[in-house]
């Protein structure tokens, strides 16, 4: 049943002609700033990051102001889906110490890499990712994409990181238990460049959160809203995502709400302005 609201023909009119209330006003002049945030991190950013965006620009709300503004422009993040693990930790090779122990920072880039493998699902088959990723600044330092999860892989994204970032001797590498990781072929190349090997403990994937954090990121911001054709289009568009979007404009709230590449340019920055402790 629909109720009458009691309001007199003067009254109504007069309401029209009412000047709008700054609370109004300012809600108007941020709702466009909010939606520009929300493009901006492809449709997939929540009210935290959308804080953390208005903040570089002096813009100070409540991230529950946010979300009555996003919707209110309906703005709402894409859905999200799980997905499962792809390495085989059920083999008689070596296995490393665990020399993390969940600790994910870095004091300096190039000191710590964690890296992983994934599957991207395409009408031709799988296409596998495995990525390197420096704790430091949560950069994808090095990827590489296969047909086939072999070692030969996950050595071809280390050899990309390597010979990108020249990372010095006494590195740590941390990863799974996967076959993969423990062939004696990527054995060979951490050892041939001084690294020193780290593994999670058996079947416990929050031993390498940083990693899997990254995939969940990729596969609900990206390859869940595809069908990908060929492995050539998804190679495409996973290298865009990592190489443009990610390390240059996707802000992470680890690193203060910045770009992985953007955080490793402002501290770069400082330290040559004032290379000691000030």
């Amino acid at each position: 049943m629909c109720r009458v609201l009691q309001v007199s023909r003067s009254g109504y009119y007069e309401s029209l002609k009412r000047p709008p209330s700054p609370h109004r006003i300012e809600n108007d002049r941020l709702r466009p700033l909010v939606r520009a945030a929300f493009v901006k991190g492809r449709k997939n950013y929540g009210t935290r990051q959308i804080k953390g965006e208005l903040e570089k620009q002096a813009i100070y709300l409540s991230r529950r102001r946010i979300g009555r503004l996003m919707q209110e422009n309906g703005l709402y993040v894409q859905t999200r889906r799980k997905f499962k693990a792809t390495t085989d930790s059920k083999h008689h090779k070596p296995i490393a110490p665990n020399l993390l122990e969940r600790h994910f920072t870095a004091d300096a880039p190039n000191t710590v890499y964690v890296g992983d493998i994934t599957y991207i699902p395409t009408r031709e088959g799988w296409l596998y990712l495995a990525v390197v990723i420096d704790l430091f600044s949560r950069a994808v330092v090095g990827w590489a994409m296969g047909s086939r999860i072999t070692a030969g892989l996950v050595s071809a994204a280390l050899t990309m990181a390597i010979g990108t970032r020249i990372p010095g001797r006494g590195l740590i590498f941390h990863s799974d238990r996967g076959s993969q990781y423990a062939s004696e072929h990527y054995r060979k190349l951490l050892d041939q460049h001084g690294f020193r090997a780290s593994m999670s403990r058996k079947g416990n994937c929050w031993d390498n959160a940083v990693a899997e954090s990254f995939f969940h990121t990729l596969k609900i911001e990206l390859v869940h809203h595809y069908d990908y054709a060929t492995r050539g289009a998804a190679r495409a568009s996973i290298f865009e995502y990592i190489e443009v979007f990610y390390n240059r404009q996707r802000s992470h709230s680890t690193i203060g709400y910045q770009a992985p590449l953007v955080f490793e340019a402002i501290k770069n920055n400082s330290e040559t302005l004032c290379p000691e402790n000030c």
